[in-house]
């Protein structure tokens, strides 16, 4: 080996052996589910229904955000949970953060 090969030899490996020798730190985040895993899941409006059925089952939403966008996506808001629309179809309904629920470390 010639001397600037072993030099960059060594110094690559002081450089391994100072990133290794350095303490490893890490957190964890406890994401508590609140009651999600205790909710019944099925009592909120499944993919594929129609805004009338959602309407029928659950009555009249607190607030109809207008459509947005192409195709137009309407948000329906209830209390615990939102209800989105593609047209008149439910493509997705997502619960409501409930207070204390945060993340912490």
């Amino acid at each position: 080996m010639n001397n600037r090969t072993s030099t960059l030899f060594a110094t690559t490996l002081m450089l391994g052996m100072a990133l290794t020798a350095l303490p490893a730190h890490a957190e964890t985040l406890v994401i508590p589910l609140g009651q999600q895993a205790t909710d019944n899941i099925s009592a909120m409006p499944q993919r594929g229904q129609t805004k009338g059925a959602v309407s029928q089952r659950h009555g009249e939403p607190t607030t109809r955000h207008a459509a947005v966008g192409q195709p137009p996506i309407t948000r329906w808001d209830y209390p615990g949970f939102s209800v989105y629309f593609e047209y008149d179809k439910v493509i997705d309904s997502v619960r409501h953060r409930q207070s204390g629920s945060a993340i912490t470390p």
